[in-house]
């Protein structure tokens, strides 16, 4: 793998583990998104692409609503992640509880107790299943440390490694077409991806128990058991965020991303969800994915597909009650036909339908 080109990665690696090398290098997180019975083996299976092909600690998390914030600080943290704390003198044994505080503790507050601090180190992966389950306040914590880095709690201060992704791995609802998270969560996500379970698992697949319960294995192909995964190591991390920072794009192209945005904007589907982050997000990414295809500038069909990937999940459909049309004499009948059965992947189909520069 050390030797490998960039251009080798897109051939070799598997759909999700493009994703998470896609968002290791811009920085960013991803939204992850399955059907309903495959939610555990995406997790698994991430678990194993984060210690097999990264190297990376990874953690995950089996939300619901119930999940607590001292579930979640305690599930994000690495277990050898303490460096150290200051205390007074025969506070040892009050140190032991670093969350206790987060649970409303009755116990009389002096001087002493408020020199308490610990610092733990967060994985470099967090797996959250479900996360569209929890309470809006544990998302607001979730997007406090992917925005500072760091997550400050009554008795101990969070801090995320140099490499960190928080992963929020969702069922995807047909219904409301929204992956069910906070609004200004939701923006911070670079990506999104669907991954079917059809596609396969490379890692859980060369396992001899690894399917979910209640699954068959009549058409499973197992691989050999012994076979060893190359690393993709952090010199060539490195050496792809330099090549992405340094793809370079004619006017045409930065012309052709405009026009994607303001057609979305414009989209009488569409009645939110493109803000200027997204907008931000969308040039970084075309970079990084047209470094990954081995280019140092920017084509139209990757700027379409970076397209795909960024908005997808930004895109808050309109309700034909809000249609503008109906200022001016339109039909609510009429308005509801036309917007029927309209998603994110019509609308986006429809903006990039727009003629590209040669």
């Amino acid at each position: 793998m050390a030797d490998w080109d960039l251009s080798d990665l897109a051939q070799e690696l598997s759909d999700l583990e493009v994703a998470l090398l896609l968002c290791l290098v811009a920085r960013g997180h991803p939204l992850l998104e399955t059907t309903n019975d495959g939610i555990d083996d995406v997790a698994k299976e991430l678990s194993l692409i984060c210690s097999n092909k990264f190297g990376l600690s990874c953690a995950v998390l089996d939300c619901s609503s119930v999940t607590s914030v001292e579930d979640f600080c305690n599930g994000i943290a690495a277990s050898d992640s303490c460096k150290g704390q200051i205390q007074p003198p025969g506070s040892r044994a009050e140190s032991s509880s670093n969350f206790s505080i987060l649970q409303g503790s009755q116990e009389p507050r002096n001087r002493s107790r408020s020199l308490i601090r610990t610092e733990l180190e967060v994985v470099n992966v967090v797996v959250a299943k479900n996360f569209n389950h929890v309470d809006e306040y544990i998302q607001l914590q979730a997007l406090e440390l992917i925005h500072s880095k760091k997550l400050m709690t009554a008795k101990a201060d969070l801090n995320t490694p140099e490499h960190f992704l928080f992963v929020p791995l969702v069922a995807r609802n047909t219904e409301t077409l929204q992956p069910g998270l906070n609004t200004h969560f939701n923006d911070h996500l670079l990506i999104s991806h669907f991954h079917d379970p059809k596609d396969g698992y490379t890692y859980l697949e060369d396992g001899n128990d690894w399917l979910s319960d209640g699954q068959s294995i009549s058409s499973v192909v197992h691989k050999p058991a012994s076979k060893q995964y190359a690393k993709v190591p952090q010199l060539l991390l490195y050496k792809f965020q330099r090549e992405g920072d340094a793809v370079t794009m004619s006017a045409e192209v930065l012309r052709y991303q405009q026009d994607i945005i303001i057609f979305l904007r414009l989209s009488r589907a569409v009645a939110g969800g493109i803000t200027t982050k997204s907008n931000n997000y969308f040039l970084r990414f075309s970079k990084f994915l047209a470094a990954l295809h081995g280019l140092d500038y920017l084509t139209p069909s990757i700027a379409a597909l970076a397209a795909k990937k960024v908005f997808r999940h930004r895109i808050i459909i309109a309700k034909p009650e809000d249609d503008r049309s109906l200022q001016y004499g339109s039909d609510l009948e009429a308005v509801s036909q036309v917007l029927r059965n309209v998603g994110p992947e019509e609308i986006l189909e429809s903006v990039l339908a727009l003629e590209a520069p040669l």
